[in-house]
């Protein structure tokens, strides 16, 4: 995948995740500073935790601060639409499921061109896709979605499982990223519309 391909779509993926900490921001009435710290910590925080666990220096956003000007600027201007914008909930459930679908491939490719092996490179797919999220909603004292009874980070294993192995089948890196991203949309977005969930566990007889 073109290097230049993968920074845009690496920028947009923090993006739709920023605007999901806009709208999380929103309902909690922060003032505008809180909506651009939520916003970056949402768009970058799983990136970050990705970047120190590979030793990859410095972290993408410090070597390339457009990521953190992107937050700022989603995060303010989730400030002023926020308001306008119907049915925040369910936009902000999508603009978080195309992050997270989007990461899950990236941080795996990332992961891979980084010396990581297969396993690791699914691993921190995941990471990159869940953890701006966590981050998201402990900040905002809200059970992270991650521990919510729907399919979330499956989604991310899908996704990043997909690309990984249609890689060592031989396919190209485009064609296994879109194939991995479409699982992981698809996957998350089923959760959302249809309320898929994993099973419950039945607790412990006494």
């Amino acid at each position: 995948m073109d290097s230049q391909l993968v920074h845009w779509l690496d920028v947009f993926a923090v993006a739709m995740l920023a605007v999901s900490g806009g709208l999380t921001a929103a309902r909690h009435r922060l003032d505008i500073f809180g909506f651009a710290v939520i916003a970056a910590v949402t768009g970058v925080g799983g990136g970050t935790i990705r970047d120190l666990l590979l030793g990859i220096q410095p972290i993408l956003w410090v070597a390339d601060p457009l990521y953190v000007a992107v937050c700022i600027g989603v995060g303010a201007a989730m400030f002023f639409a926020a308001p306008r914008v119907a049915r925040g909930e369910r936009i902000l459930l999508w603009a978080d499921a195309l992050g997270l679908a989007m990461f899950s491939v990236l941080g795996a490719q990332r992961a891979l061109a980084h010396g990581a092996s297969e396993l690791i490179a699914v691993v921190m797919g995941v990471i990159s896709a869940v953890f701006g999220g966590m981050a998201r909603d402990v900040l905002c004292a809200e059970v992270p979605l991650i521990m919510r009874k729907e399919i979330y980070a499956t989604a991310a294993v899908i996704g990043a499982i997909d690309f990984v192995v249609l890689l060592h089948l031989g396919l190209s890196v485009d064609i296994a990223a879109a194939i991995g991203f479409a699982a992981a949309l698809f996957v998350r977005g089923a959760a959302i519309v249809r309320g898929w969930s994993l099973p419950s566990h039945r607790g412990l007889t006494s």
